[in-house]
């Protein structure tokens, strides 16, 4: 494993991280979930991403986390990077749900008794939220890190002329934002003109999620859509009908690629992301132990040639998901 450095900080990540959104709630396989975290571990993956509203049901991401983290981790504590956020729905009510003063402090509580954590390395606001005064959600940032909830803050998905407001904020009080994490893949390029100068110019880090665009950059959905995947579930963020015929002939275009270069598709879109140093780290998420080992062996080729790249360009020519 690679540590690259977060932005102008010193805190350095590993170059593959993993996320706890889908495949670690409690209606997943716990023993499964362990085997992944251990195996992550061991690995050099030491950067574990959650989010207070992960599942599901919401909640029990971290919960199980926590849970696999005392009864197999807790003495690597101190060499693990542990990140959480807020913002999207949680529980029912007025302060349930957005990026109020309220809602931060006590999502932040909640999901350091689920985790069993005296601390986040890492909190992020999750989503910028037009009903509250950024200035209020960025205090809430600040004053986390001033009571020892989190050691560094981050934001996520915000819009770039409000993150850099976000960040002239924090950064004035001397508590600046160290990551910036965005949807990042072949078919989701915005950050690459959105986010990566913003990032920059601020000296913080980005980390990329969703390089697999929800799967649809592997070899599953070359010939047709499989009952157990995520386009034939109704309510999964990725929808039957975006996974259409022109994407699909990009993704075997892409495919006879990775194969010439002794990879799977999938192993070719999470190295595709690392391409570029202001990615500090990419988010993988994985069903099983199986897939997570695949993931990780993206490292084993993270370079491309400017044929290459130039060629990747040509076949995602309009691309966008």
């Amino acid at each position: 494993m690679n540590y690259a450095s977060c932005g102008k900080s010193g805190l350095k990540l590993p170059q593959i991280s993993l996320g706890l959104w889908h495949n670690f709630g409690f209606v997943n396989n716990l023993l499964e979930a362990e085997k992944m975290i251990k195996h992550a571990y061991d690995s050099g993956v030491c950067h574990f991403d959650l989010a207070n509203n992960y599942g599901p049901p919401p909640g029990s991401a971290e919960t199980n986390f926590g849970r696999i983290l005392k009864s197999n981790l807790a003495s690597h504590r101190d060499k693990i990077i542990v990140s959480s956020k807020a913002g999207h729905l949680m529980w029912d009510g007025p302060y349930g749900d957005g990026s109020s003063r309220k809602q931060i402090m006590a999502s932040i509580d909640q999901s350091l008794t689920r985790t069993g954590l005296d601390y986040f390395d890492i909190f992020y606001s999750h989503r910028y939220d037009s009903e509250t005064p950024i200035e209020e959600t960025m205090q809430a940032l600040v004053d986390i890190v001033r009571q020892g909830k989190a050691l560094y803050v981050g934001l996520s998905k915000y819009p770039p002329e409000l993150a850099q407001k976000a960040m002239d904020y924090l950064r004035d009080r001397d508590t600046p934002c160290l990551i910036f994490q965005d949807k990042y893949s072949m078919f989701n390029r915005k950050p690459e003109e959105e986010i990566f100068p913003l990032v920059d110019k601020n000296g913080s880090g980005f980390i990329g999620f969703s390089p697999l665009a929800q799967g649809l950059l592997t070899d599953k959905y070359l010939k047709g859509i499989p009952v157990e995947s995520r386009a034939a579930d109704k309510s999964g963020f990725l929808q039957k009908e975006q996974v259409t015929i022109e994407l699909v002939d990009k993704v075997r275009s892409l495919n006879e690629m990775a194969t010439n270069r002794g990879q799977t598709m999938a192993q070719m879109a999470v190295a595709w992301t690392l391409r570029d140093k202001r990615v500090t780290s990419v988010i993988v998420g994985a069903r099983n132990l199986e897939q997570l080992k695949m993931n990780l062996e993206s490292l084993n080729n993270l370079n491309f040639s400017e044929e290459e790249l130039t060629i990747i360009d040509d076949i995602l020519d309009g691309a966008i998901l």
